[in-house]
């Protein structure tokens, strides 16, 4: 219950925050305050603590300026610590986590009387695996030594320069100069440098591991039990929720969640639960694993009954082959019926409608779901038995070695099981559940090498949330500048599945939208014609743009992004940065230099630059968005909503289309005014939001900039 000695804690600690800082309140932040307190504080629970009430969830979009970090964490803490339950601080984003765990945690703790500890909450995929690590300078070693000689195979895979990496690792973890972050690590890895030295849950051989006691994720990890606070990631809220809860993070019963960057949390769950592979890559996949399998066993032959399961792994590593195998032929004559066109680009889809596989398909499907199935209990029981052995002080089989291939066995039953849960879907016609999955077949270009990915994700997390998250945590808060879409939380409901007693509000932003334009200039086209409206986007934005200052120009496609470069001026080419060419965070570097010694600088973005870019002031005083942000047509997912919503009478375009290009508007719209002085102003190249019905639904769903319409 939400008692007067809390409130009076939660009112006290805020005013003495603001006084420290010399800051007035700000009309949106308390209001945030109240609603959270509210809820969280009017949840009730047995004599054991667990709850017994409903309406334990606060969805609370907060404009930009309104100070949310705050606003959450601070009644947040106080009312978690008074029940006696753990706080999780959820963000889609690393730059999130860093400024709450660095910034704004410390400065709550500093300028009140708050007594509390906080941690970081990481994957296992973003620390270093000191073993591997350990084997790959183990190789090096071996390829220096004169003496022995090595078969092509045996070379170590790495070249130079990734050897001089690995052995800078090694020497800053030495010198305690690096605690084993990826994040922490003084320049940007390759995503491959990293992956030879990182590791999984089924690659990791846990607390009997020999270099368990310097463990950096363990450490980490470890840390946790003291926390009152724990910040993470969305992602492994949901990896943790799959294990059960409480494998990872604290209990979901005893926890309080804040998902800040709460509207990512519907597509995370969405790309959380979704299975794909390739046929062709994992067809020679199975082939390398029969290969290299003796090998494996030459190392850990004799460990408990390794052998016993080791001797039954080729035959089934053949018969997932030979049955992928039979089924690409049919898979391949699916996608013949795709138009030329569509198979000319890098990618494209075939959709099975309705999420209906056909019989022949699902058939084989359900043969190759018991295969991988097997393949991956086989690899289980080895895995097993590697690691009892670890335990047993009278194993023949060197430690070391039994070390060093668990995390190969692990890998190996990972992707087994993946398959295994694939091939499950597209044996299953959905007749159990109300919301079907999307199927669909995507052909991948390699190299020049053609491939195809079968593709199966739920269409909605709505359930999957509502029976693993909100039916299970003790409270929630979820919060963003962007949760209504068109003036209603009805599309986030949708896909979230909060549950309808939620506490929804909207506070408002402490900015003063006026001071922004947002302008339908008499250029502007009809996007709705492509060829067209990307011809007058060339004509226009020479004279559209200012040489001296910084802008944003957002595209909806990649195409129509490069079109429009290439038919730009030369001196203005040189001005523009095109996302894609370097990587977002060099452009934004770039770009801010080139404004702070006085130049133009114009940036080229797709949908990743319409939210997240925090460009204040002059870094960013004109946004041109070329046209509404509709989704691709094409997007398997998106389709599946759709034709599903459809089924049931409705319609689409009106309770999907709309409302998520509004949201997208809206979030390339809140890129302008980044602090409460800036001024700037928006143009819209796109003439359907005065031209067709919907337009006034969606412009009157922006913030209230001047609003300036040409005929």
């Amino acid at each position: 219950m939400l008692t007067d000695a809390i409130k009076q804690e939660i009112q006290q600690t805020y005013s003495e925050f603001l006084k420290s800082r010399e800051l007035g309140p700000r009309h949106g932040q308390k209001l945030m305050i109240a609603e959270i307190a509210r809820t969280l504080g009017g949840i009730t629970s047995d004599a054991e603590g667990v709850r017994n009430s409903d309406g334990h969830v606060c969805v609370v979009e907060a404009g930009t300026g309104t100070g949310k970090t705050i606003a959450y964490l601070l009644p947040s803490i106080i009312i978690a610590k008074a029940l006696g339950k753990k706080l999780v601080v959820s963000t889609a984003t690393v730059a999130l986590q860093e400024q709450i765990i660095l910034k704004d945690l410390p400065e709550l703790k500093r300028r009140t009387d708050l007594s509390f500890n906080f941690a970081l909450a990481k994957g296992r995929g973003r620390y270093v695996c000191l073993s591997k690590l350990d084997n790959l300078m183990g190789e090096f070693a071996a390829a220096d030594d004169p003496t022995r000689a090595l078969y092509e195979d045996e070379l170590p895979s790495v070249d130079e320069q990734g050897v001089k990496l690995y052995e800078s690792m090694m020497d800053a973890l030495a010198a305690n100069k690096w605690d084993g972050e990826r994040d922490s690590w003084p320049s940007e890895l390759e995503p491959a440098d990293w992956q030879r030295v990182t590791t999984d849950h089924r690659q990791c051989t846990g607390r009997r591991c020999s270099n368990v006691s310097v463990c950096s994720f363990f450490k980490a990890r470890d840390a946790l039990h003291t926390a009152d606070c724990i910040v993470t990631n969305h992602d492994l809220v949901l990896a943790d929720l799959a294990l059960g809860g409480g494998a990872i993070l604290p209990d979901p019963e005893d926890t309080i969640y804040v998902f800040d960057e709460g509207h990512h949390l519907p597509d995370k769950a969405l790309n959380h639960f979704a299975c794909h592979g390739r046929m062709l890559s994992t067809s020679r996949w199975l082939e390398q694993c029969n290969k290299a399998l003796s090998g494996v066993l030459g190392q850990i032959s004799g460990a408990g009954r390794v052998d016993h399961f080791g001797e039954q792994l080729p035959g089934q590593f053949i018969q997932c082959k030979r049955e992928l195998d039979m089924l690409y032929p049919a898979l391949d004559e699916l996608i013949q019926t795709l138009s030329e066109d569509s198979r000319e680009r890098r990618s494209t889809h075939y959709r099975f409608e309705g999420g209906l596989v056909p019989e022949d398909i699902r058939a084989q499907a359900e043969q190759l779901h018991m295969s991988f199935d097997r393949l991956s209990d086989l690899l289980g029981k080895m895995a097993s038995e590697i690691n009892e052995a670890m335990e047993d002080a009278h194993c023949r089989v060197p430690k070391v070695d039994l070390e060093n291939n668990y995390p190969v066995i692990g890998a190996w039953q990972a992707r087994a099981e993946a398959g295994a849960e694939l091939w499950l879907s597209y044996s299953r016609t959905d007749a159990e559940t109300s919301i079907p999955k999307a199927r669909w077949l995507t052909l991948v270009d390699f190299n020049g090498n053609y491939d195809i990915e079968v593709c199966s994700s739920p269409i909605l997390a709505a359930r999957t949330l509502e029976f693993s998250l909100w039916n299970q945590c003790y409270g929630a808060v979820v919060t963003s500048a962007t949760l209504t879409a068109l003036g209603k939380f009805d599309r986030f409901q949708m896909r979230a599945g909060t549950p309808n007693n939620s506490r929804y509000a909207v506070v408002p932003s402490p900015f003063d939208f006026s001071r922004g334009e947002l302008r339908v200039p008499g250029q502007a086209v009809d996007a709705g014609d492509s060829s067209g409206h990307t011809r007058a986007v060339i004509d226009y934005l020479p004279e559209l743009l200012q040489s001296d200052e910084g802008s944003l120009v957002l595209f909806s496609s990649r195409r129509q992004m490069l079109d429009v470069f290439d038919g730009m001026p030369e001196q203005w080419r040189r001005r523009i940065q095109v996302q894609g060419v370097s990587s977002k965070q060099e452009m934004l570097v770039e770009h801010k230099k080139r404004i702070d010694k006085g130049e133009g600088s114009v940036l080229f973005g797709l949908a990743s630059f319409a939210e997240g870019v925090d460009l204040p002031g002059d870094y960013c005083a004109h946004v041109v968005i070329a046209k509404l942000p509709f989704a691709v047509p094409d997007d398997p997912i998106e389709a599946s909503v759709s034709e599903w919503v459809e089924s049931r009478g409705g319609n689409p375009f009106m309770q999907i289309t709309i409302p998520d290009a509004s949201l997208k508007l809206i979030q390339a719209c809140g890129r302008l005014l980044r602090t409460e002085g800036d001024t700037g102003r928006i143009t819209l190249l796109d003439r359907r939001v005065v031209t067709k019905r919907y337009g006034k639904a969606i412009l009157d769903s922006l913030p209230p900039f001047k609003r300036v319409i040409e005929n």
